[in-house]
């Protein structure tokens, strides 16, 4: 009886999305509709699988869980004992809901396409290394699952594309985890800029990390219970090494060329994206790119064919400048110039920016009615691409320049080459 009620739901679901077309998956401006009702039948939850369950994983898998709109079934982790966690923390919340529906327990799986094979997942996260994000995302909008993907949202410019034409082509709603776009400072912050209270933008500054490079580490046995071949995936093979397979910011696989952007793509993923989403650049991008250094450039310097100019330098978080004042925004920080634009309340004149006051929420509220989140895949691939055209500046010791509508690196195919970066088989489905 379960199984044939759930059936009925994901084919409405299906028919909802192909039915309502362009105009359906178009951008929500403002507020989305009321939230459904926290008691949710077993038989109405939201299916949800989770494909790595380590560092930010494991936060989102705990929230999942304790959302009552949500039956998480399984989880595809590479180490056994992260796997055996997860289920167990799982298994813990749902003994203690009234109506468990039939779960009967979390199935674990080392290969993530034996999850995306199942027809009763609806949804997966997708909170892995960077350089698993394009593949996992492209094979899951062919399994026809929606997907919360964590940041960065790709590890190269190739990839974003990849997933922007796979969740378009599928229907697939997609929310990218640059959370900071369901915060009310960065919303306001944002709006104060896009509506002239600061007078005609000229520089955005942005705190951001630094790129990756890469790093010798020695070689180490590959401990009992973890899949090492698999967590390289597409990226070059190289020996185990534990601080490579770390999630630590201060080193690991974060900071390393063959498996992540570095810093700059890892805070670019919120204060760049934040940049673009006050400057209305939401799918377009920089024109030029210059790596401090070069041709009296102080600071990774962007040129917009707008005019207004971005430097990764100065701000706490981001740092907008106008021609008649100023606006910074950060976590649990907002700060005018003059202070009194504090007090400016919109117009109905006003353009406002899509409000979403919960990130998670905001994915699961647009599964239900097939819209484009506030962070959808789109967004995200314009904002990542920022991270990436700096990186390969930086890479090159060079300026480089980029056209944001055919969104290719302009006569020069040396830096071309890192738009695409090789992948390694037998991985390389991408």
């Amino acid at each position: 009886m379960r199984r044939t009620r759930q059936y009925s739901r994901r084919q409405f679901l299906k028919r909802s999305a192909a039915a309502a077309g362009a105009a359906a998956l178009a951008p929500a401006l403002g507020s989305l509709p009321s939230k459904v009702a926290r008691a949710v039948p077993a038989n109405e939850r939201i299916n949800m699988g989770f494909i790595g369950i380590g560092n930010m994983g494991s936060g989102l898998l705990q929230w999942y869980t304790n959302n009552p709109e949500v039956q998480v079934v399984a989880i595809s982790e590479v180490k056994d004992d992260v796997a055996e966690w997860g289920k167990e923390r799982v298994a813990e919340v749902y003994a203690d809901r009234d109506d468990q529906g039939s779960f009967s327990g979390v199935d674990t799986y080392v290969d993530f396409r034996d999850l995306l094979a199942r027809e009763d997942i609806d949804a997966v996260v997708i909170a892995t290394p960077d350089h698993w994000h394009g593949a996992m995302t492209v094979l899951a909008c062919q399994a026809g699952k929606d997907i919360y993907c964590e940041k960065p949202l790709s590890f190269d410019v190739g990839d974003a594309h990849a997933m922007v034409k796979a969740v378009r082509r599928y229907g697939r709603v997609f929310q990218t985890g640059s959370q900071q776009r369901s915060d009310w400072n960065f919303r306001f912050g944002c709006e104060l800029v896009r509506n002239g209270y600061i007078g005609e933008l000229e520089e955005v500054r942005c705190s951001v990390g630094g790129p990756s490079w890469d790093h010798y580490l020695p070689p180490e046995p590959v401990p009992d219970g973890v899949d090492w071949d698999r967590w390289l995936g597409p990226s070059p093979w190289h020996p185990y090494n534990s601080e490579r397979i770390s999630g630590s910011y201060s080193g690991g696989w974060r900071l390393i060329r063959d498996t992540s952007g570095g810093m700059m793509t890892d805070w670019g993923a919120h204060h760049f994206d934040i940049a673009q989403w006050g400057m209305g650049m939401d799918g377009h991008g920089p024109v030029e790119i210059y790596p401090p250094g070069v041709e009296d450039h102080e600071y990774l310097t962007y040129y917009y064919d707008n005019g207004v100019v971005m430097k990764k330098n100065g701000a706490n978080g981001v740092l907008f400048i106008g021609s008649e004042g100023r606006v910074e925004v950060n976590r649990g920080h907002i700060q005018t110039w003059p202070a009194n634009l504090m007090d400016v309340r919109l117009t109905p004149d006003d353009e406002r920016l899509y409000d979403s006051s919960n990130h998670r929420q905001d994915w699961l509220d647009c599964i239900k009615t097939r819209q484009r989140p506030i962070c959808d895949v789109e967004i995200g691939a314009s904002s990542i691409t920022v991270s990436h055209l700096g990186n390969i500046a930086f890479w090159l010791n060079r300026g480089i320049q980029w056209d944001p509508v055919a969104k290719e690196i302009i006569d020069d195919a040396e830096a071309s080459r890192w738009l695409k970066r090789p992948k390694r088989e037998p991985y390389a489905w991408i």
